[in-house]
């Protein structure tokens, strides 16, 4: 109390009343002590001087704050004043509805313009980065559009994405191309089980380049197409190079492909390449390239619909889960000054795909087109055949020319069918 007294900075407390002996006295502060006396008072401040007044509107639900000024859109003129404007009514109907997409039932039948602005505000929201939530709402929306959420999809070497985000990258579908290449799966592996369903049918192009593939688990990817007409039944090219596990017998599986146009079977465990380039040219009609095929470079796949930009996020959040590998820097640098060499690691490339092959040794095969019945092969024969005719006796030239015709209309009628005209005929 005497330090409040004595002190010099104190506020002005105003006028003080006591009683005393029955009567009411105000007393007045000094520096030398309490002095009664009778004074004027002075006059009565609510707050002293320097005191401010901050005023605050739901400062403990900062959210329903931001909603209110959310329903305006602010700008600045020329002049530099503030402006307002209010949001239309489908905006914000759309962010409501963006902010609580994960308690939709659900969007079948639903305009696909408005959808993809709804998902696209669900996006910014970050809507589907939320653990459980995110996972509902993108359900909602692939079993409703399917290839418009997602067409094509690249997991290349993405092993840590995969593990990561298993069930979201599960509930794509109707994909037509996927790129699973040096993500080491196994035969054992969910996502190659899940490949055999109904949802990824549409599948036409399928990498599985370096994944510790072997007959069992080749055998397993189509054991639906053998046996029930289902699964993988549309796939026109198939990669399983560098998956040294895989034997004649696992090439056997493949022959269910009836639509298989490219087959890339490099750096497999194959002991009769001969007889496998004979098996596939009989049972599927698929013939060995010399060259290398521009449909296995990998650059055809990319990730293209609706959520490429969630794909791309995935793949962010799983690198800088791997950035405290930066800590050895230090290590590198010591290891720099003395000389010594570091170890690099290069785990961007496949360690299989990035070995030095010839073309000769790729073991790519490709479906040949049917040659027109007007083709210069038919040609060729022609002019074989008048050549021949040309140093016989002008008085057979005429009945030889009939049985050569006779003979090219029958080999016109034999070149004419393909493969599945075959298939066709015998399953009669």
């Amino acid at each position: 109390m005497s330090y409040y007294l004595n002190s010099e900075n104190h506020l002005d407390p105003g006028p003080i009343y006591v009683r005393e002996n029955g009567q009411l006295h105000m007393v007045n502060l000094a520096l030398d002590g309490v002095r009664s006396s009778l004074q004027k008072p002075r006059p009565f401040r609510l707050f002293p001087k320097g005191f401010s007044v901050e005023l605050c509107m739901n400062r403990e639900d900062d959210t329903a704050q931001k909603e209110k000024t959310d329903h305006f859109i602010f700008t600045y003129t020329r002049e530099g004043n503030l402006r307002y404007s209010a949001k239309s009514l489908f905006s914000l109907v759309l962010g409501f509805i963006s902010d609580n997409v994960d308690h939709i039932d659900s969007l079948i039948g639903f305009p696909e313009q408005i959808a993809e602005k709804l998902f696209s505000a669900a996006e910014a929201r970050q809507k589907f980065t939320e653990p459980g939530a995110g996972l509902r709402a993108l359900q909602k929306f692939t079993e409703a559009y399917g290839s418009l959420v997602l067409c094509s999809l690249c997991l290349r070497n993405r092993y840590l994405v995969i593990s990561e985000k298993l069930e979201e990258i599960k509930s794509f579908r109707e994909l037509t191309c996927l790129d699973l290449s040096c993500c080491k799966l196994g035969d054992e592996h969910e996502l190659l089980e899940h490949l055999t369903n109904e949802a990824l049918s549409s599948v036409t192009q399928l990498h599985l380049k370096d994944n510790c593939l072997s007959d069992a688990g080749v055998r397993k990817m189509t054991a639906p197409v053998r046996v029930m007409k289902r699964g993988l039944e549309n796939l026109t090219l198939l990669d399983l190079s560098c998956n040294p596990e895989i034997t004649d017998a696992g090439i056997g599986y493949l022959f269910s492909f009836r639509k298989l146009n490219c087959l890339d079977i490099s750096g497999t465990g194959l002991k009769d390449i001969k007889a496998v380039k004979h098996k596939l040219q009989t049972h599927i009609g698929l013939v060995h390239s010399k060259v290398p095929l521009k449909e296995f470079d990998h650059s055809n796949c990319k990730t293209e619909g609706w959520a490429d930009q969630i794909v791309l996020q995935w793949e962010r959040v799983t690198s800088e889960a791997v950035k405290p590998r930066d800590a050895l820097e230090p290590r590198k640098a010591a290891q720099h000054f003395y000389g010594k060499r570091a170890q690099t690691e290069t785990p961007g490339k496949c360690p299989l795909a990035d070995t030095h092959m010839n073309s000769s040794e790729k073991l790519q095969f490709y479906r040949e087109k049917a040659p027109d019945c007007h083709g210069p092969l038919l040609k060729l024969e022609a002019v074989s055949s008048q050549e021949s005719k040309k140093s016989k006796k002008r008085g057979f030239e005429e009945p030889e020319k009939e049985q050569s015709n006779s003979s090219q209309s029958s080999k016109q009628k034999y070149v004419c069918l393909a493969v599945e005209d075959w298939d066709l005929l015998n399953s009669y």
